[in-house]
């Protein structure tokens, strides 16, 4: 990321944008541009139209790494209809699950070759709550290995193409177009984001670390949702970072998306980073006084507009879609905030320093002893095992950040880096301590050293990523693999902060036709706030 700080104009524009009404007509004339994509939102898809589907098209979207033959799913459909009950919410509904949950009943390969046999002997809890509710595993999708990527690119089972690119060539196959026009998906959960695009799945389970939900589904042009850290159980997540690590949820509408929440939100004891039940229930009560969504509109609800978003790389589709949003809550009787996170530009190197350090440390386990890829042909030495096994196990992007992180945690480099990176991950999170109307419940001292502002905004809202989803020619042919990372730049500080936040499809590039998303956050814990504003402002992109 370049130095994040903007000029004295940028931010004239931005604060006129938060407090003028002279946005309108391009807000309505983009609108109107997005039918293509409403038109394929359904509230319920039929099991029996996501397999079709899928054998129409993940042959060339790569979406699923395994699937439940198709007389084997509609079997376990017959048995869900005569099980129906009144506790059973997802009844019927076909479930993806990415690749880095633990399934008794599929691979979980978490996108690596260290991992291309391995079946895990339990289901994660979150699988467990699914199937419990009625809903239907119906495959594996594909990811970035071990959910280190922001395009699909880093996947021992091959690249997850964009299905908007199919969407806009109109072809019942991806094998009819240019090669050349070929967009990823987003990553590391690109999998999840394009089975929920193609109609392959009611809604699909992705891990978010660091905007792993939330980027390929604005490059998808779906819903992705990642709540509070701790909100739902990470017990069977196979980690990357752990203290980053948040499980999320992608369909295509928010309700959809929040009937999947419903489900899988709960303590689980089993995951020793869960919100404890005594914390969850300080939060529903410090929600409960805000006394907002009284009337059909958002009066009485305060936006904030973070300045800090509003980068060099931002491109003008992004940035048109922002204002158009911003525009859209206004009309709707949102108040416009502008608010400053100061700490916001050193957020993605802060990131990258953090999660490659947990992730050397997590990956360590893998060296072919208990389980996973194993080389031992010709290894006369335990050592050479252990460095044969991982150099042919892990893809150069894993190994990149192993390395990475392994330097970080050096005694030269620890206090330099490690816990400077550290630091700025607390300041960060106390920035939106400082905005939040609400206090952070898992940090007791926010209320008293919150400073007088006139900010105490309820939600925030920012571009979801820099761009539309950049094409798989130009995203391969990035020199430097740091220069990738910028992608995730919009998506990683409420990461950093644990917050939750949703990405809601709002527009459609006039450049290249493809979709924008714009994303909400809010409080650590305030996910219902969250749901009922992403609703509202996926009414107006349908309007």
């Amino acid at each position: 990321m370049k130095s994040g700080l903007l000029s004295v104009t940028k931010r004239l524009l931005l604060r006129e944008t938060c407090s003028s009404g002279v946005l309108k007509p391009l807000f309505t004339a983009a609108l109107r541009k997005q039918s293509t994509f409403v038109a394929s939102s359904q509230p319920k898809i039929q099991l029996g139209t996501c397999l079709n589907n899928i054998e129409t098209y993940n042959s060339k979207i790569n979406a699923f790494s395994s699937v439940t033959d198709r007389a084997t799913l509609l079997h376990i459909e017959s048995q869900k209809k005569a099980e129906v009950s009144a506790e059973s919410p997802l009844e019927g509904l076909p479930i993806a699950v990415k690749a880095n949950f633990c399934t008794k009943d599929f691979p979980t390969t978490c996108g690596s070759n260290m991992l291309k046999d391995f079946t895990s002997p339990y289901d994660a809890s979150v699988v467990q709550y699914i199937k419990d509710s009625g809903g239907i595993i119906i495959g594996k999708t594909n990811m970035d290995e071990f959910g280190m990527g922001s395009a699909n690119t880093f996947s021992a089972h091959g690249i997850t193409y964009n299905p908007a690119t199919l969407k806009l060539g109109g072809n019942s196959s991806l094998v009819d177009l240019d090669e050349d026009l070929l967009r990823v998906a987003g990553g590391s959960s690109g999998g999840s984001a394009a089975a929920v695009a193609a109609d392959m799945c009611f809604a699909a389970l992705g891990s978010d670390t660091g905007g792993s939900v939330r980027l390929p589904a604005s490059y998808c042009g779906v819903v992705g949702f990642k709540p509070s850290y701790g909100r739902c159980s990470r017990y069977g997540l196979i980690s990357y970072a752990n203290s980053l690590d948040t499980v999320g949820i992608l369909a295509k509408s928010v309700d959809s998306v929040e009937k999947v929440y419903d489900v899988i939100s709960r303590y689980d004891a089993r995951d020793p980073t869960a919100i404890p039940t005594e914390i969850r229930t300080q939060i529903d009560e410090d929600r409960a006084k805000l006394d907002l969504f009284n009337s059909p509109g958002l009066e009485g609800l305060r936006v904030g507009v973070p300045e800090e978003y509003y980068v060099e790389e931002l491109t003008q589709p992004s940035l048109d879609t922002w204002k158009r949003s911003i525009e859209f809550l206004r009309s709707e009787g949102a108040t416009i905030v502008p608010v400053s996170c100061p700490y916001t530009p050193y957020a993605l190197s802060a990131y990258y320093i953090l999660a490659p350090a947990e992730a050397s440390s997590n990956l360590a386990r893998y060296d072919g002893v208990r389980y996973g890829h194993r080389d031992c042909e010709n290894v006369p030495k335990a050592g050479e095992l252990y460095s044969k096994t991982r150099d042919e196990g892990f893809g150069p992007e894993v190994q990149r950040r192993i390395l990475l992180g392994t330097y970080v945690l050096t005694a030269n480099a620890y206090d330099q880096y490690f816990l400077q990176a550290q630091k700025i991950r607390r300041l960060i999170q106390e920035d939106f301590n400082q905005v939040f109307a609400l206090p952070n419940r898992l940090s007791p001292t926010s209320a008293s050293t919150k400073k007088h502002t006139n900010a105490d905004v309820h939600v925030l809202i920012t571009p979801a990523a820099i761009s539309t989803a950049p094409l798989v020619k130009d995203y391969q042919a990035t020199k430097n693999p740091v220069d990738a990372y910028v992608n995730d730049v919009m998506t990683i500080p409420p990461s950093l902060a644990g917050i939750p936040a949703i990405t809601v499809p709002f527009g459609i590039s006039d450049v290249d036709g493809h979709p924008i998303g714009v994303q909400l956050l809010s409080q650590y814990g305030d996910e219902k706030t969250l749901l009922k504003v992403a609703a509202h402002l996926e009414a107006g992109k349908q309007a």
